[in-house]
């Protein structure tokens, strides 16, 4: 797995800050404003409409459960928690969230640009990884339609467990399909070992 990382440009994004109004979200405001980020502040919680944005800024220091409307660590953008405390259950709390940046406060005159590439990175490579487990996941499920298909093939071709797999591989490359589709399609023309058997 690799994500490219580049350095992006953000003048097309838009921030929500979620902070009670405070001095470090106008700080982060006006950083953003120079890089040309779009945002806005919101207290207490994030509606459904914010969801639309490109990332969020929040105050893990006063954050609580339900302030999302998403479940804890599936935001569908990027996050950047922003700790003044270090007490362990607020850091927690802000992990739980899969924060993928961070910024301590107090808030200065920099900083959001750098936890802005950090952060988009982070989650593309959280995404990535995600959907690598997911189909890994899924043809691991469809194994046995593989071996149900490698079996049927040595029965109908009369050839052993190896010839077999590699015929079926032969197949999927000619349909340029996977080896588990192939497998599936196989069986859904064919039938199973026990058909093959019926039929002989």
């Amino acid at each position: 797995m690799s994500v490219s990382i580049g350095i992006p440009n953000f003048r097309a994004w838009t921030a929500i800050i979620l902070h009670r109004p405070h001095d470090a979200a106008t700080a982060i405001g006006r950083q953003l404003e120079r890089i040309g980020v779009a945002s806005r502040t919101v207290w207490p919680e994030l509606g459904r409409a914010d969801a639309e944005a490109d990332i969020v800024f929040f105050d893990a220091d006063h954050g609580y459960d339900g302030q999302f409307p998403w479940a804890a660590g599936a935001a569908p953008m990027p996050l950047v928690a922003l700790l003044g405390s270090e007490a362990p259950g607020r850091v927690e709390w802000a992990i739980a969230q899969s924060a993928d940046a961070h910024l301590l406060k107090p808030i200065g005159s920099a900083g959001v640009y750098s936890a802005l590439v950090i952060a988009r990175h982070a989650f593309a490579a959280r995404n990535a990884l995600k959907t690598e487990i997911e189909e890994l996941r899924g043809r691991l499920r469809r194994r046995p339609m593989v071996a149900r298909a490698v079996i049927a093939i040595m029965h109908t071709e009369r050839i052993d467990e190896d010839a077999a797999f590699r015929r079926l591989g032969q197949m999927a490359m000619a349909a340029r399909r996977s080896i588990e589709d192939t497998a599936e399609a196989l069986i859904a023309r064919h039938g199973s070992a026990d058909d093959a058997r019926d039929s002989a």
